[in-house]
């Protein structure tokens, strides 16, 4: 099955790749070295409909399909993974909100995404549960005609920097997944608390973040979607968001990749350029197949989301993030090895195109994870 990008959809990935040239790249290791966030630059996305792409074009977005948006991703980290995640991320959430929410958190909070005015993070993973999104301990108690949150979630991109959040929380103890509930929470709520997490390993320009919430209160209109239905709404958004992780490993291994090959035409050993040589040469061989593939597979999962066929969606979104994810960190430890010396020290970008790539191992579910799922879905 080819996947060719139509007209539009390369006119996307060329106006991102030149921003990317442009405005990224210059900027990526200072961001990086400072773990600064780019606020100015999530600006100048937005301006471009690079933030939230998904969001309707009637709530200030561009209304993106899968496909397109993932090529803006996989462009945003071939610019610079770190900077790359800070937009990407920006409108972490608002699916839900687009998806379940009433109309008034539509026209409050998407227009304020797709805008660049606001941010929005999805609370879900806790320190003590991550893959098990069932076992939360978060606890969302009725009082009147409001609820009351309590509970500690970690990991939480955009935490500091958000201006909305999507909390999952547990409104029927005991009853696993089927006792979940997606509230709106405005991150300016009296007991929202925040603190950052800044001694990452990658994507150090993207902002992380441990929430708690202390007797959080909002009203019961703040429920998206249905009560006790929160974890069945989060599973629609599971293949679109691994598939957006996995263009986010094409992308950096892509950045690992030309990198390499730039490195291979300039530098010489023994008389000749080092890209000469035929062990250099395989290698570059099959970082490059390896890219293709996993662009391939990811373009691939994007069709079947767009198509809406769930259980096609479900295997290949795991397919694809599974193998992006692998190869990215592959690709860009070969992209080091192709610089020798020079790919262990920051002078050089491969190193940080490696430590950014090992992240898309572990979010939105881990490679374990997303084995079991291709496993159950072949049965």
């Amino acid at each position: 099955m080819a996947f060719r990008l139509s007209d539009e959809q390369r006119a996307i990935r060329e106006a991102v790749r030149t921003f990317g040239e442009e405005e990224i790249e210059p900027v990526a290791r200072e961001h990086d070295e400072e773990k600064k966030y780019p606020a100015d630059l999530v600006q100048k996305a937005a301006d471009l409909d690079f933030v939230a792409p998904s969001i309707p074009v009637e709530y200030g977005g561009a209304g993106m399909d899968t496909l397109s948006a993932i090529v803006v991703t996989e462009e945003l980290w071939r610019a610079d993974p770190g900077i790359g995640s800070a937009i990407g991320s920006r409108g972490f959430g608002s699916n839900m909100i687009r998806k379940y929410g009433d109309e008034w958190m539509k026209e409050e909070w998407l227009t304020r995404i797709a805008s660049g005015e606001s941010a929005c993070c999805s609370c879900i993973s806790e320190p003590a549960h991550g893959s098990n999104v069932a076992g939360i301990e978060t606890r969302a108690e009725q009082d009147g005609d409001e609820y009351v949150l309590n509970g500690n979630k970690m990991w939480i991109t955009n935490g500091t920097v958000a201006d909305v959040a999507v909390v999952m929380t547990k409104t029927t103890p005991g009853e696993g997944h089927r006792g979940i509930t997606a509230f709106l929470v405005p991150t300016d709520a009296e007991g929202f608390q925040t603190e950052k997490i800044d001694n990452k390993l990658g994507i150090r320009a993207s902002d992380l973040a441990e929430v708690i919430l202390d007797d959080v209160r909002v009203p019961e209109e703040n429920v998206i979607g249905e009560v006790d239905k929160g974890f069945y709404q989060l599973m629609d958004f599971f293949a679109s968001g691994r598939t957006s992780v996995a263009a986010q490993a094409v992308g950096a291994a892509q950045a690992a990749l030309d990198a390499a090959l730039d490195y291979a035409d300039e530098r010489e050993q023994f008389g000749q350029k080092i890209g000469d040589f035929q062990a250099i040469e395989h290698k570059l061989a099959e970082m490059a197949t390896n890219v293709e593939a996993a662009r391939s597979l990811t373009y691939r999962a994007a069709s079947y989301v767009d198509d809406g066929d769930d259980q096609l969606a479900t295997q290949f979104a795991s397919m694809a993030k599974l193998f992006a994810s692998e190869h990215a960190v592959d690709v860009a430890d070969e992209a080091i090895q192709v610089h020798g010396g020079a790919g262990f020290v920051t002078d050089h970008p491969v190193e940080r195109y490696y430590r950014d790539a090992r992240i898309t191992k572990i979010y939105e579910g881990t490679s374990e994870i997303q084995k079991n799922i291709i496993a159950d879905n072949l049965q």
